[in-house]
């Protein structure tokens, strides 16, 4: 786990605070996101250096589901992306359409229908619900199994998300980039958080 250099991200993960301290200290592990429609496939997701996004996201998360999020917190983690679908990179974004086309083939082999990207909202016309991009993903692994290639151990994306922020703006109010884990023994470990001492410049 600690015996080899490495190059150690910081990512962060919006949550109820009982759920942030559980983890922290060791009460229960992380749980990892399954839902067909995760934007990255499944795993355990942070955004990448990003706190006030997570904290963002754990606020908005309390209006919709109050009995999920009580006090919304932040949980920050140490990541070494390992091998990494990274979609930031010509060489990997090169795999999806070869992975989308191995999808196509399967859903119609199986007489099902192909997923669609959905949620969209009038005023952002986010896609907030990725169920097309989720099955892609799914498959490149699914792919890297079936051809006995290496299994990549986290992924990450960059997303375009929100309002823009000026009329004719390339720039939205919730941009990001994402990281979804897929070996947990990526995670070298969480903290919480904390406050600038504003005696001193933040380096």
């Amino acid at each position: 786990m600690y015996s080899k250099s490495r190059n150690i991200i910081i990512g962060f993960h919006g949550c109820d605070k009982s759920v942030r301290d559980d983890i922290i200290l060791g009460r229960t592990p992380m749980d990892k996101s399954d839902n067909d429609y995760d934007w990255l496939g499944g795993g355990f997701y942070f955004w990448e250096n990003n706190l006030d996004r997570a904290l963002y996201f754990a606020q908005e998360k309390q209006i919709r589901k109050p009995e999920e999020i009580k006090e919304p917190s932040v949980l920050g983690a140490f990541i070494d992306l390992g091998y990494c679908l990274d979609l930031l990179d010509t060489k990997y974004l090169s795999l999806l359409p070869p992975a989308h086309e191995f999808l196509c083939k399967t859903m119609a082999m199986s007489g099902k229908v192909i997923p669609k990207n959905g949620g969209k909202f009038t005023c952002t016309n986010d896609l907030l619900l990725r169920f097309l991009d989720c099955a892609v993903i799914e498959s490149l692994h699914l792919l890297n199994i079936e051809t006995k290639n290496n299994q990549f151990d986290s992924v990450r994306g960059v997303f375009w998300e929100g309002v823009d922020l000026y009329p004719d703006a390339g720039f939205k109010e919730k941009n990001h980039i994402q990281i979804c884990v897929r070996n947990p023994n990526c995670i070298k470990g969480y903290f919480i958080p904390r406050d600038k001492d504003g005696n001193f410049i933040n380096p």
